[in-house]
């Protein structure tokens, strides 16, 4: 099989050997690995099965001083820690009145589209990702600043289903646009939930963002696509509407969330949806032994890729206070599954 089919194959509930995966560095994990290794040899056995492109770029900054960049909706960033974090938000009232959204077109950069064209037909036996970015919740509080979407989505329902039917025809444009590439897949990035549920609440989840996400979704597929989702924090209260709208893989699965534990969720719904994710970055990769990490590296790949529907990675890519030897034993038991 190709990278490619062994990828397709999980996402259809078939089992493969070895379990596809993806693991990412922040900081200078990589480079203490070159370290720790003696070479960056250690790179080549990281195999890529999926290879994400972007024909849009949905959140492209400009920079206006050494420490704020502007986004395209004109929101204001500080970018000179980390987080980088809102500055500013554009719409100061709960109004449309006055601000201009920027046009789908302003995204568009045929240059940028013929290089993801390029990178897809020189990977065609990987399983490829067309990347769009932010997603129509998170995007909504930066135009308005978190606390004021919150209290939008209550007192002001009318102004925040205007405000999210833009960003959704935004996005049903963007989804043309990438879908044109030989792609595999269109993913998105919307963090739904914190360490303990959804941040709007089931009801208004359901009531504000699923319908929205739901026609997006039914916009990629009707172009043979498969849909992913990430999401951080703990989702579980709405993984059953994300099966009904048609979501094909849920990625992040941050096992410290409240009630993310990948074993329960393959249990009660991993015939339904493919799982990408679980193994822990806040407790396990940080704070536990290599051979913490390589025993729960082993048990994922058994439990959560019987019958399908896993693919291999870290909740987050390994952060910058990762131990070197723990950073190694996750490449270690990606690299080396039984």
């Amino acid at each position: 099989m190709t990278l490619k089919e062994i990828v397709i194959n999980q996402i259809n509930h078939k089992e493969t050997k070895p379990i596809p995966f993806t693991l990412g560095f922040e900081g200078d994990v990589a480079i203490r690995l070159d370290q720790y290794y003696g070479g960056t040899e250690w790179r080549n056995k990281l195999i890529p099965y999926m290879v994400s492109v972007s024909a849009v770029h949905t959140m492209t900054r400009t920079k206006i001083d050494d420490i704020h960049e502007q986004d395209p909706y004109g929101v204001i960033w500080r970018m000179d820690r980390r987080p980088w974090y809102l500055e500013k938000a554009p719409l100061s009232k709960p109004s449309l009145e006055g601000y201009e959204f920027p046009t789908p077109e302003s995204f568009f950069n045929p240059q940028i589209k013929e290089t993801a064209r390029q990178i897809c037909e020189n990977h065609k036996d990987k399983f490829l990702i067309g990347g769009l970015g932010w997603g129509l919740f998170e995007i909504s509080w930066s135009l308005r600043g978190f606390e004021n979407i919150l209290m939008d989505s209550v007192i002001n329902p009318d102004f925040y289903e205007e405000l999210l039917d833009n960003l959704m025809n935004l996005y049903l444009a963007f989804v043309d646009y990438t879908c044109d590439l030989p792609i595999d897949a269109v993913m998105f990035g919307d963090d739904w939930g914190d360490q303990r549920g959804i941040i709007l609440g089931p009801e208004l989840w359901r009531k504000f963002l699923k319908p929205r996400w739901a026609k997006i979704y039914d916009a990629v597929h009707s172009k043979g696509k498969y849909v992913i989702t990430h999401s951080c924090g703990s989702v579980v209260d709405v993984i059953p509407d994300m099966i009904e709208m048609g979501l094909d893989v849920l990625e992040s699965v941050q096992p410290e969330a409240r009630g993310m534990n990948p074993y329960e969720l393959k249990k009660k719904f991993g015939d339904n949806i493919t799982f990408w994710g679980g193994l822990g970055t806040q407790e396990l990769i940080p704070y536990g032994t290599p051979d913490d990490i390589k025993k729960e590296v082993k048990r994922l790949c058994a439990e959560m890729g019987r019958g399908g529907g896993y693919i291999l990675s870290p909740a987050k890519p390994l952060q910058p206070e990762t131990p070197t030897e723990n950073a190694a034993a996750v490449v270690e038991a990606f690299t080396n599954q039984d």
